[in-house]
């Protein structure tokens, strides 16, 4: 396994999108949308990672960008994850490092509104 491989791997969000994409292919959106709390832009980043290290490919599908994990570029390490996706603590682990690396307002934070300063007419 490659230098950019194992880098790729260290991302919570990357391993993320990895087993979404274990089971089958799925399009950029689809990817975004299971993942609500990250924007389309920053997955997108995140399966550019995946595909510059070997680790997904991509065909295109009309307008859509389609991707699937490339198993055999894993080797082993694809069934460490595999049981790793399994284990409840492991969810767990995972889903605190995606709340503690996220950026930007967190979910359901209403947003501040700026206010516009009114001049008087004088």
């Amino acid at each position: 396994m490659t230098h950019d491989a194992l880098t790729a791997l260290a991302s919570p969000r990357r391993q993320e999108i990895l087993r979404l994409l274990w089971t089958g292919e799925r399009a950029a959106g689809d990817v975004s949308a299971a993942m609500p709390d990250v924007s389309f832009a920053a997955v997108s980043l995140q399966l550019k990672v995946l595909l510059e290290a070997g680790l997904v490919e991509r065909r295109t599908d009309g307008q859509r960008r389609v991707y699937r994990v490339r198993r055999e570029a894993l080797g082993a390490v694809g069934s460490a994850l595999e049981r790793m996706w399994g284990d409840a603590l492991w969810r767990l682990r995972v889903a605190a490092e995606l709340a503690e690396t996220r950026r930007g307002p967190r979910p359901g934070t209403p947003r501040r509104r700026r206010r516009l300063s009114r001049r008087s007419a004088s």
